[in-house]
């Protein structure tokens, strides 16, 4: 697997992401490529922002959040947003002045358009598109890229009935691909002032391409039930509050 970070000018808000493609990417592109794009620059382009001065972010964080925990810690809220916990509904400031930079309104037309794009721009018969954002995990220190969305590939593989190394049936094990390409792709573009908010992936083992956009029962398929999670313990004595909590 080939992962290439792709370098592209300061984005503002309101820029023309397409045009930022055109100019950024290279001019051929692989059948098979995945292109990963941070939301950060999706939102931008989209305009998914909020002066800071229009509002605290304690009170935006609750309304972005689809749950969140009254308590905050070194300034970030634990929230649930797009189906994962992410620290403060994926609020950001960095790389931008003035603003609060939220995630893209509709990441499914989002990511469809941008996979759609593609295709049509380089006339490949495969290839995906990730946007992605950075997620921290418990127990460990530092942030870690996430996939919020994807186009063009089913987002994980099961290894459900094949074998093991010792010839024996394996039988829960089920590989995330759409987050491990996500983390690799981010370790590569970086998250400070590299001015690389793309990549490119090529040559990606285990991933089956295909030519329907991704659909809200993909998203949902993805997901798994907090009952019936490892963690569902720590996830079901949480009390977790809604912004209709405090109306």
């Amino acid at each position: 697997m080939k992962i290439t970070s792709v370098k592209t000018p300061t984005i503002h808000i309101g820029d023309n992401l397409y045009a930022i493609l055109k100019a950024s990417l290279p001019n051929t592109l692989a059948e098979g490529s995945i292109l990963v794009v941070t939301s950060k620059i999706v939102a931008l382009c989209e305009e998914a922002v909020v002066p800071i001065e229009s509002i605290s972010k304690d009170e935006l964080v609750k309304q972005e959040s689809d749950a969140y925990i009254l308590v905050e810690k070194h300034g970030i809220y634990l929230t649930k947003k797009w189906g994962i916990l992410i620290p403060s509904a994926g609020i950001d400031e960095s790389n931008v002045e003035g603003y609060y930079v939220l995630y893209p309104r509709d990441l499914l037309t989002s990511v469809n358009t941008l996979g759609c794009w593609l295709k049509d721009f380089y006339n490949l018969k495969c290839c995906g598109v990730i946007i992605s954002d950075s997620h921290t995990k418990p127990l460990r220190q530092g942030t870690q890229g996430i996939g919020l969305c994807w186009y063009g590939f089913y987002p994980s593989y099961s290894y459900i009935g094949k074998l093991d190394c010792f010839g024996r049936p394996m039988q829960v094990t089920r590989s995330n691909l759409l987050d491990g390409l996500a983390a690799a792709a981010v370790v590569c573009m970086g998250e400070g002032d590299e001015h690389t908010p793309l990549a490119i992936i090529e040559s990606v083992p285990r991933v089956t391409f295909h030519s329907l956009p991704t659909s809200w029962e993909d998203i949902r398929a993805l997901a798994i039930a907090e009952d019936e999670d490892l963690y569902s313990p720590l996830l079901l004595s949480i009390a977790w509050q809604t912004h209709a909590n405090i109306l």
